[in-house]
């Protein structure tokens, strides 16, 4: 795969956005119900829902074809008008400052960190890094660097199950947790998020459009179940750190294994589906 600078972008790199909101009560009661969970005793508000703050406000009529914001090709707009439309979540890393507050007032800066193109087999892809800050009485409480990929507009072939490549093998962890994702589920991240991409609810456009097997599981969803798991065994608020990487997708419907392990400190992490592939991949630090 080759690379290169994508000089005809440089004028968005370093560009910045900042949005002021509030961790609003109702909000993040509606996501402790996604998860079957309770909160916190102290009000502080668990790790990986800052991904549901400051969702994107587009006009539907604004929308692309795979539902994602479309760019109009404004020159003042935070992200360029990339021609590869096709936009997914590829890695975050996160570092955990403080934890946030129910109530509490917040702001989130965005810089645009880098915009890199590059060919590779399946064609012409752009990667972008967006630096984000999550912010609260003027402290930074939670730091994530994004990296997202645009890609052409190409129809994948869907992954054909085979017997598995490595049965998951539960002694290997500390903790482990089988979960089926769900139709509900994905809905709910999708509200919760405001994230309109037609892989996540819309199968025929899932299936025929984009090539999947079928629904396909948001990224952050399968992270923010990862963090779940760590906070269901170390408590809540632990993690300084977490770096997660998607490598392939999950499917609405198929067996989803979580697990993972700590040594020294040092927290792994793992996403598998029930063929042996990694859905994803993580580290973090207590």
């Amino acid at each position: 795969m080759t690379a290169r600078a994508g000089d005809h972008w440089q004028a968005w790199v370093a560009r910045e956005e900042f949005r002021r909101g509030a961790v609003e009560a109702a909000a993040v009661k509606q996501w402790l119900a996604t998860f079957d969970r309770d909160g916190p005793a102290d009000a502080s508000v668990p790790q990986a829902y800052h991904w549901c703050l400051f969702p994107p406000d587009v006009p539907t009529s604004k929308l692309g074809a795979d539902g994602h914001p479309a760019s109009d090709g404004d020159k003042n707009s935070f992200l360029p008008p990339f021609a590869q439309s096709r936009r997914m979540w590829a890695m975050s890393k996160i570092e955990f400052l403080s934890p946030l507050q129910v109530g509490q007032p917040v702001q989130r800066r965005s810089r645009v960190a880098s915009i890199t193109e590059k060919n590779g087999r399946s064609g012409s892809l752009v990667f972008v890094e967006i630096a984000l800050e999550i912010l609260s009485d003027g402290e930074v409480a939670v730091r994530e660097t994004q990296s997202i990929v645009y890609r052409e507009p190409v129809t994948a072939r869907p992954v054909v199950l085979t017997a598995a490549v490595q049965a998951f093998d539960a002694s290997e962890w500390d903790a482990h947790r089988l979960l089926v994702p769900s139709e509900p589920l994905l809905f709910r991240f999708s509200a919760l998020t405001f994230n309109s991409h037609r892989i996540h609810y819309d199968r025929p456009y899932a299936c025929e459009v984009e090539g999947y097997r079928g629904l396909v599981v948001h990224g952050p969803l399968i992270a923010t179940l990862l963090l779940d798991l760590a906070q269901q065994q170390f408590g809540f608020n632990v993690l300084r750190s977490f770096e997660c990487r998607a490598v392939s997708a999950a499917i609405c419907g198929e067996n989803l294994y979580l697990a993972l392990r700590e040594n020294g400190g040092r927290v792994q992490l793992v996403a598998q589906a029930r063929d042996g592939r990694q859905i994803m991949v993580a580290n973090g630090t207590l």
